[in-house]
């Protein structure tokens, strides 16, 4: 009886992964590992029909988890969500998904990538949500099909699976503006992160197409958490500034924070002030009265990307491709629905 491939990547002293591209003249080894295990196959007697089967390839894929600074990307159901569909995809192909976090430390990042690429690891989800472009580009060199999850830069040449950021923040803003019939305000993440830059895109965009000026909105900068933005918004009414009659959030948490808020400074919602969030939360459906917000298809959007990479994967060389995910407005009693 011959060898197996794991039999031979143990003898071998080399990952699973490796040996599996190396029999199957995948890149991603060099060449003197190529010929090492091909000899070594040869030697020991394993089946080289045993690679014709598509299914048999081995390694896991990977989802790797930025955290730049983790204030955007926490444990809410937006990325167990995300997380829960790529799973989904990858079991619809017979893959298994393996979730490793990523933190961006300079002396660490190299290593951390660097264990990636010498796992099992046949190829990456990798999700950018608090990426830039520049932190994206280490991933590029990797010998393994990679799709950008959650994020996409122009610069930046790789398959990119993301929501319609611009088109969810322009619908939501039309909508306030015709419910309400006065210019929206703007409750803005202090920290900036490609989707909200988006976003804000989109909320401009609005604000132009409706014949308003851009620069008369009332923008308050919150953090993007529902602790943060109470506090933060609480201290500018406090201060005596006198809010919007409306308003369009770059999240649900910032959007639930300045509710609380104001509420507590004797607003009512949505009698005085109405309010959009992003993202549709859970909270967004439970929170008194419960907030009109933009559906993101999260579990979805995992499901696509994971689809995306196992195509590049199986079928390499293919150009890279920018998938958008629509949204929609979601209208409850923020905005005096119902």
């Amino acid at each position: 009886m011959g060898i197996t491939a794991k039999e031979l990547a143990k003898k071998l002293n080399l990952s699973a992964a490796a040996v599996s591209m190396a029999l199957r003249g995948k890149p991603g080894v060099s060449t003197q590992t190529r010929q090492l295990v091909y000899d070594a196959a040869i030697k020991y007697g394993y089946d080289f029909t045993k690679i014709s089967d598509k299914k048999s390839f081995g390694g896991s894929i990977y989802l790797a988890i930025y955290k730049k600074h983790g204030t955007v990307v926490t444990d809410t159901p937006f990325f167990s969500e995300v997380t829960e569909g790529a799973s989904l995809g990858c079991k619809e192909q017979d893959y298994k998904l393996k979730v490793s976090y990523i933190y961006e430390e300079e002396e660490t990042i190299a290593k951390q990538i660097g264990d990636i690429q010498y796992s099992d690891c046949a190829g990456m989800l990798l999700l950018g949500t608090e990426m830039a472009a520049e932190d994206i580009r280490p991933f590029l060199s990797l010998p393994f099909p990679l799709v950008l999850l959650d994020a996409c830069f122009d610069t930046v040449p790789c398959d990119s699976v993301l929501i319609d950021n611009l088109q969810g923040a322009f619908v939501a803003t039309q909508y306030l503006i015709r419910k309400c019939g006065t210019q929206p305000g703007y409750l803005r993440s202090s920290y900036q992160i490609s989707n909200f830059a988006t976003r804000a895109t989109g909320f401009y965009n609005a604000i132009r197409a409706s014949g308003m000026s851009a620069s008369k909105s009332i923008v308050h900068r919150l953090p993007p958490s529902i602790d943060g933005a109470f506090a933060d918004m609480l201290e500018i009414l406090r201060s005596g500034e006198t809010p919007a009659s409306c308003y369009f959030a770059d999240n649900d948490l910032i959007a639930v924070g300045a509710m609380k808020a104001l509420r507590q400074c004797g607003f009512l919602i949505p009698e005085n002030i109405c309010i959009i969030g992003f993202d549709n939360l859970p909270v967004s459906s439970v929170i008194e009265p419960a907030l009109t917000t933009v559906h993101v298809p999260k579990q979805y959007m995992g499901e696509v990307a994971a689809r995306r990479l196992i195509e590049l994967m199986e079928h390499p060389g293919q150009p890279p491709v920018k998938i958008q995910i629509s949204t929609t407005l979601l209208k409850r009693q923020t905005t005096r629905q119902g």
